[in-house]
């Protein structure tokens, strides 16, 4: 048919694939925009969901073999928290007992030379002083429970009792180097049936490699040296002896 026949429909520029296109509104088709978005709000929710699923999930299966350990060893673990409670029950039990036991206490009491020294301590505890007119110490006691050591031994004694020939002063010295290396800390200190007379108490590593409490009073001349050598009878020390601690200046 010749080109400019009346039959034959004008030529389309853009090809003849583009005209079955020409009459559909543009707005039929919907943006990628909005499209993507849809699924982004959908994965979202989706990863939402799945953790909340999952964590729900897993406090599910904690919370049954927590019940399940329960049920299958709730006859051990009572058994074992009855007898956590009998050992603690005959622990304050042998505390009560070993506290009863301490009374009523034993008295020393050192010559009025030296200062009339009177020191109040447990009946479980045995006593050995030697009293001397001459020598570095007039008055040198071992005190501890039960029976006293070898002095030798290198036991720390529950207790020491000591009148030394040295003045106050001069003993108080000997912690000077020790204080300034914060190996011992002094403060003063009052016993509290002798409120009259200042003296000091020490605590620290008085000797070498122990921890030691210590309260040293003026006696004239000489120093009254009170002392336990282990952090297991320091209360002791602190509610029977010192409480209790009696002598003339």
């Amino acid at each position: 048919m010749p080109p400019n026949s009346p039959m034959m429909p004008p030529a389309n520029p853009q090809g003849p694939y583009q005209q079955g296109y020409q009459n559909i509104p543009p707005t039929s088709l919907p943006p990628a925009g909005k499209s993507r978005r849809h699924i982004d709000i959908f994965l979202i929710l989706f990863i939402i969901t799945l953790v909340f699923f999952l964590s729900v999930a897993g406090f599910a299966a904690w919370a049954y073999m927590e019940r399940g350990d329960y049920k299958n060893n709730s006859d051990k673990k009572v058994a074992a928290a009855i007898e956590i409670a009998k050992q603690e029950t005959a622990t304050e039990k042998d505390k009560e007992f070993v506290e009863k036991e301490k009374n009523p206490y034993k008295e020393y009491k050192g010559p009025g030379t030296f200062g009339s020294i009177n020191v109040t301590y447990p009946k479980t505890w045995a006593a050995f002083v030697t009293e001397a007119d001459k020598g570095s110490s007039p008055i040198d006691g071992y005190f501890h429970p039960s029976f006293v050591p070898g002095v030798n031994s290198g036991t720390q004694f529950a207790l020491r009792v000591e009148v030394v020939n040295q003045q106050y002063s001069d003993v108080m010295k000997q912690f000077e180097g020790k204080v300034k290396t914060n190996k011992v800390k002094v403060t003063p200190y009052k016993a509290p049936k002798v409120p009259d007379v200042l003296g000091s108490r020490v605590e620290g590593e008085i000797n070498t490699g122990q921890k030691d409490y210590m309260v040293l009073f003026p006696l004239r001349d000489k120093t009254i040296k009170i002392s336990t050598e282990s952090d297991r009878f320091v209360n002791d020390f602190n509610s029977i002896i010192l409480p209790n601690l009696v002598f003339v200046p």
